[in-house]
């Protein structure tokens, strides 16, 4: 067993300042692995608000972020600190594979054509104890912010589970632990070597197993089988359903006597709910499908919500991926918080909760008592905007920052007489991040600089990042063990003047008051594209969405006007312009989820 080393120099808490501490973690057994650092603090993160979706409820906006959801619990921590009912995260689980998506032109046309491909959504590869590090800081964090009677599940499968429940016993305590809920399903075998998987594994703990936590049992005790249900045929004066039960079987009211009684269907509640369930994926044929990876069936998030939340609670997800958890929370009249990295993923859950807002204002309608909070917004942390395609980011901050490449080398560059490395640029750099800078340098110089120059640093290096955990330099210079001269630069904080191009175009026109989309050219999906098909006949093919503000504000998107297709349909590229409308902005998505967002200029307009 080891211990948590907290004797390192970290800040001291600040609320004013953004620096939150975190108790020291009690729980035993600990799991140790190569490289396992502590993690006490975090600081805040600012998010900046880009999309308003539907108006507040009771003075209430659900939340979707996109960014590191490690920055965006850390931005969280300052309003919501203790305040979330139930978290629910399905997290990656050490795969070792990629996770991709078909992308296939719209329209029934195109429908069977030989222009699919598959676009990597995610990537589920971790090199040695990475992955337990990034786990373990994430379910700190989420601890954080749960309500003294909240609960946690944590979907796994059999890869990780025994790694993850010895992480969430360190965390929470062992005494804290509620069950293991085993999802059961069926699927095609696959293997004639092995017992074919067909389970996954959710790990229930409670904040504090001893408060008052959240249990609504009565919202998972199964109902009767439809076949047993059609036995309650009958109804009584006051219209209650029941069926008779007796000794002498009649199942007749003209029969009903002194040896048979009425079983009211309001009075029963079936068979006892258990900790393992068969439950279907979400099939090709499902309209709950997304073509998102690894989307989970809304039944699974409709258990768990329903037992452990009530009305008005917030629920929070930060592995949102198709937006499951925030579907089913909508729907149940639940708030919410979400976040994910993949931008893919805000866009399927951006069109998603559109679409449940405008299913549920028919429902409220006709039920005045049920109380749904359909509005959100839509913030970045960190301000991940600013590379369209994180992929091509480190071409792209070598071409804005004028950095001379270095082929072949631990170094991406020179600059000013300084070594350059970059951080990746889709989440705060880490200690594990420098571990190839710190492994890949020039010993050998540098013990002949020092000799040279004892005095004189043996290396200038500087680190560009996204965002970095406290005392990177220091923990650099302390690895390397020489005299250096380094400077960790924050791309968004220190170097906000950097413009990087945007990928996509188009071309707008007016005609008889209606604004018309011309031309529209996706540049990234353009070119994979031209490896499957030559020509695409209509711009509309590749597009996901079309969505109009008409009134921007110069600061917060918020679209009046949305045109999301049904799957083969295509959005409709002319739409009517209101006689109020003032500076109109649109946001065009394509299929890469990669959108053009912008303002229209008045010679665009002056036709109209």
């Amino acid at each position: 067993m080891t211990t948590e080393n907290n004797t390192l120099d970290l800040p001291e808490e600040n609320l004013q300042e953004g620096v939150f501490k975190f108790e020291p973690i009690k729980g035993y057994p600990m799991l140790n692995w190569k490289g396992k650092r502590p993690f006490t603090s975090t600081r805040y993160y600012p998010a900046q608000l880009k999309e308003q979706h539907g108006e507040a409820v009771n003075g209430w906006l659900n939340k979707i972020f996109w960014g590191d959801n490690l920055q965006v619990m850390s931005h969280l921590l300052r309003e919501f600190r203790g305040k979330v009912d139930l978290i629910y995260i399905d997290p990656p689980f050490d795969s070792k594979a990629d996770y991709k998506k078909k992308v296939s032109l719209r329209g029934a046309e195109a429908e069977n054509d030989q222009s699919a491909f598959e676009e990597k959504q995610y990537t589920d590869i971790w090199a040695n104890d990475e992955y337990l590090q990034f786990m373990r800081d994430r379910i700190i964090l989420l601890r954080e912010l749960l309500s003294p009677k909240g609960s946690i599940y944590l979907h796994c499968d059999n890869k990780a589970s025994h790694l993850l429940r010895c992480i969430l016993d360190e965390v929470f305590g062992s005494e804290n632990f509620l069950n293991e809920i085993i999802w059961c399903y069926k699927e095609r075998e696959t293997s004639k070597r092995n017992f074919n998987h067909k389970h996954d594994t959710i790990f229930l703990y409670n904040k504090n197993k001893n408060s008052d936590y959240i249990f609504n049992y009565a919202e998972i005790v199964e109902t009767y089988s439809p076949v047993t249900l059609k036995k309650f045929k009958y109804l009584d004066e006051d219209g209650r359903k029941y069926r008779l039960r007796g000794k002498d079987g009649t199942n007749d009211p003209k029969e009903e006597n002194e040896n048979t009684y009425r079983q009211y269907l309001d009075q029963q509640t079936g068979p006892l709910a258990r900790d393992w369930f068969e439950l279907a994926f979400v099939n090709q044929a499902s309209d709950e499908r997304l073509g998102y990876p690894t989307q989970k069936p809304e039944k699974l998030l409709e258990k768990f919500i329903k037992v452990s939340s009530n009305p008005n609670s917030i629920i929070f997800d930060c592995f949102m991926g198709s937006g499951t958890t925030q579907s089913v929370a909508m729907k149940l009249g639940r708030r919410f918080i979400g976040a994910d990295i993949n931008l893919g993923s805000i866009q399927t859950t951006t069109k998603r909760l559109i679409k449940v807002a405008e299913e549920l204002k028919g429902i409220q309608l006709l039920e005045e008592e049920k109380e749904f909070y359909t509005g959100f917004e839509v913030y970045n942390v960190n301000h991940y905007d600013v590379f369209r395609n994180p992929v091509q980011a480190k071409e792209l901050l070598i071409q804005a920052l004028d950095i001379q490449p270095i082929p072949n080398s631990v170094y991406d560059g020179e600059k000013d007489g300084r070594m350059v490395k970059l951080m990746p640029v889709n989440h705060i750099a880490t200690r594990a991040d420098v571990a190839d800078l710190i492994h890949g340098v020039d010993y050998k110089a540098f013990e002949k600089r020092k000799e040279e120059k004892p005095n004189q640093p043996v290396e200038k290096i500087t680190i560009y990042c996204m965002g970095h955990e406290p005392d990177l330099a220091a923990f650099v210079q302390q690895s390397i063990g020489y005299k250096l001269d380094i400077e960790v630069v924050d791309i968004l904080r220190d170097r906000s003047d950097l413009q990087f191009k945007r990928d996509s175009e188009a071309l707008f026109k007016v005609e008889n008051g209606q604004l018309v989309v011309d031309k529209f050219y996706p540049m990234n999906l353009l070119q994979k594209l031209s490896q499957t098909k030559d020509t695409v006949s209509d711009w509309r093919e590749m597009v996901e969405s079309i969505m109009i503000d008409w009134n921007y504000d110069g600061a917060v998107f918020q679209p009046t006007l949305t045109d999301i297709p049904a799957k083969n349909e295509l959005v409709q590229g002319q739409y009517t312009i209101p006689e109020d409308a003032g500076t109109i902005r649109i946001k065009i998505t394509d299929l890469l989820s990669e959108s053009l967002e912008r303002d229209l200029t008045e010679e665009e307009l002056a036709n109209g």
